[in-house]
This record gives C-alpha cells, structure tokens and sequence, in this order.
C-alpha cells in the first residue's frame, strides 16, 4: 500500500537565523596518536581537547578502545583518534587491540607518532615506525611527549635521536618499496602489525638487509616536543597536525568534545578508578561493562537522579577479593572517584552500583571478548 506524503510547507520554516560561516581556507580531518604503551597518548589527547576523554595513567595498555576527542580553533576542527598503545600482543586481547590501531591507519589524514623523551628509543620504536611507514602513504609527524620530565640537553639529545630514527626507517623504506618493484614482497609486508612483518622477521627470511642505508632524503614530516602535563607547545601541536588535514567544513558541531556515547566513558572512568592503586597484575584483567542506566522514577525535576550499574570483571577469584578490598573498602573508594567524575561529565547526581564478577581468562577467550566489546 503507497504512503501519502504530506508536501513540506516551506512558509512554516524559520530562516531567520543564519547558516554557520566558515573561511575558505578551514580544514577539517582526522589525527591518529599512535605509539608503545605509556607513550602519553591519552594524556596529550585530553591536553588538547581541553576535557578528559580518554583515560591517562602509567599502567601500559590503558586504552582499549579509539577515542575520539574533537579540538575546535577558528580555522581548524582536528578529530583526535586516541589508539590502544601498540606492543608485541601475548593475548587474543592484544592482537585484537592491535587489529585496531591497524584499522585506524587507514581512516585518518595524518599520524602522530608518540615517543616520550624520558625513554631511550629501542625496538619497540623501531617496529612501529617501520609499520606506519610501510602500511601508508600518510604523513608522520614525530611527538616527543612528556618534555617535562627531562632536562634541555636531554631533550636535544631525544629530538636529534628521533630525528636519526626518522631518517633511517624512511630511507629503509624507500629502498624496500625500491626492492618491491623489482621483485615481491613478503605476504604480510602491507598488512600494518601482523605477523612477520616487523623489521627482525623480515631479517630472518632474508626480505631485508642490514643495515640499511640513509639515504639522506629526508625522515619525518615534523618533529616536536610537547609536555601535556605542563601544557607546553600542546596548542602548537594541534596546529603542526591540522596542517595535514584536508579543506573541509567543521565535521562535528561546535562545541562537542567527543562522540564517544556515554555508556563508553563511564565504563572508562570505572576502569581508571579502579587501575589507580592496583597491584602489577590487575589491569589488564579489569574490564568494565554497563549493564543498565536510567533516571530514577518519582524524583523532581529540578532534582533527578540517574541510575548506573555497571559489572567490573576480572579474571581470577583473588583479584575479585583485592578489588573488594577488606570488608568492601577498595570498591567504596572506586565507587566514589568513578561517581564524582561521572557526575561531572553528566552534569546530574549519579548513583553508581559496581557489581564485581569473574570471567575466568577472558583476555583469550573469544566470546568473551565479543561479549565485554572486544
């Protein structure tokens, strides 16, 4: 049976207020963060967004999820893209989370590669450069973050580190792609993070020599150092990545900060709350779910009150004990750091049930990632 469409009355329409202006030259894009665990992703992502929107702390592989956090300038709206940190996967959960960073190459305008300048630069740089100038064509800019914790000198001495590092793994690459053009390739070589792809395998099968040469063309598209935690040069970073974003009108309205939905960041401020004092072996077995939200029944308007529960899971009966803590002291304060920040986010009284269960080696269990979001 055919609907009967009523024609659109354009005299009822409003047309007073005026459509949005933008200069011509306004761009608009997208900037993955990408880096080894600890890198000072989150923490620099949250410095420039301005709000917390991805969880910081000194526990490797805080983020499990791609967070987006949108900065919005006068001539520029720069898409966050806050990745899991990536390492050498002993989980299906660390596979899983590498899957991830890989997808998120491939969707964005520009990389910034995270290298903090407290930490000299070993293999684990070395991998992930080498796999982020491989699987793209995209422009890498080099972030030395966490400026603050090291002298003047040391910082010359990280800057010029990085900047050998880019000159050596650009030059490999070009004579790699040199290499592939007259011959092939190993099966993975495109594929960014999967196995046998990193510089070490391909040594071993023979795909590349050592060393290889610099070749003196050139490394990445920008070096430059960042403190999050002291806000130095955090504006001036957002500005060097906007450089690589294509022109376009504003993609999210003015204003948003993120377009996370709420149900991801309170199970985000629920983990950190609970990753904050925990022994070496919990946080990665900790993952956070919400399992119901709504505003309570019966309470005034003026005056509502909004209903979280939400399961905390964990992988062993002995951590469930530790998070509980002696007659439910450490879920107490858990409860309360998690239902402050909620609050504040919200902007509305909260009441936050955290309901502790297990799920015995859920990290590499494939249902149970797929149930916990995975």
């Amino acid at each position: 049976m055919d609907q009967e469409y009523t024609p659109l009355d354009l005299s009822t329409l409003d047309l007073s207020t005026p459509l949005p202006t933008y200069p011509k030259d306004f761009r608009s894009g997208f900037a993955s963060l990408v880096g080894r665990p600890n890198a000072g992703k989150s923490t620099l992502t949250n410095a420039m967004v301005g709000q917390k929107v991805a969880i910081p702390s000194n526990r490797p592989q805080t983020t499990r999820h791609t967070i987006r956090g949108i900065v919005h300038k006068d001539e520029y709206q720069l898409i966050l893209v806050d990745t899991p940190g990536i390492h050498r996967p002993r989980t299906l959960l660390g596979e899983r989370l590498n899957d991830l960073v890989a997808g998120t190459l491939s969707q964005v305008d520009v990389l910034g590669f995270c290298i903090p300048a407290n930490e000299k630069i070993g293999p684990g740089d070395r991998y992930i450069a080498s796999q982020l100038v491989a699987s793209s064509n995209k422009p890498v800019v080099a972030i030395v973050t966490k400026a603050d914790t090291v002298n003047s000198d040391e910082l010359r001495e990280q800057l010029l580190a990085v900047e050998a590092l880019g000159e050596e793994i650009m030059s490999a690459e070009r004579a790699q792609r040199a290499q592939k053009k007259g011959g092939k390739g190993g099966k993975n070589a495109s594929i960014p993070f999967a196995k046998g792809s990193g510089p070490a395998a391909q040594r071993r099968a023979g795909e590349i020599s050592e060393p290889m040469p610099v070749d003196g063309k050139g490394g990445w598209a920008a070096i430059i150092p960042v403190s999050a935690i002291q806000h130095f040069q955090v504006d001036a970073v957002a500005d060097l990545l906007s450089q690589y974003v294509p022109l376009s009108p504003p993609l999210y309205p003015e204003g948003e900060l993120t377009d996370e939905p709420e149900a991801t960041l309170i199970t985000e401020l629920v983990r950190e709350a609970a990753l904050e004092g925990a022994r070496e072996e919990l946080p990665h077995s900790i993952a956070v779910t919400v399992e119901e939200m709504e505003f309570r029944e019966g309470r005034p308007a003026d005056n509502p009150l909004l209903d979280v529960h939400v399961n905390l899971y964990v992988e062993r009966e002995s951590q469930k004990y530790i998070i509980i803590g002696k007659g439910g002291s450490n879920l107490r304060k858990i409860g309360t750091k998690a239902r402050e920040q909620i609050e504040a986010m919200l902007g509305t009284r909260v009441y936050l049930n955290i309901h502790v269960k297990v799920a015995k080696e859920w990290q590499s269990d494939p249902r149970a990632l797929n149930r916990l979001g995975f």
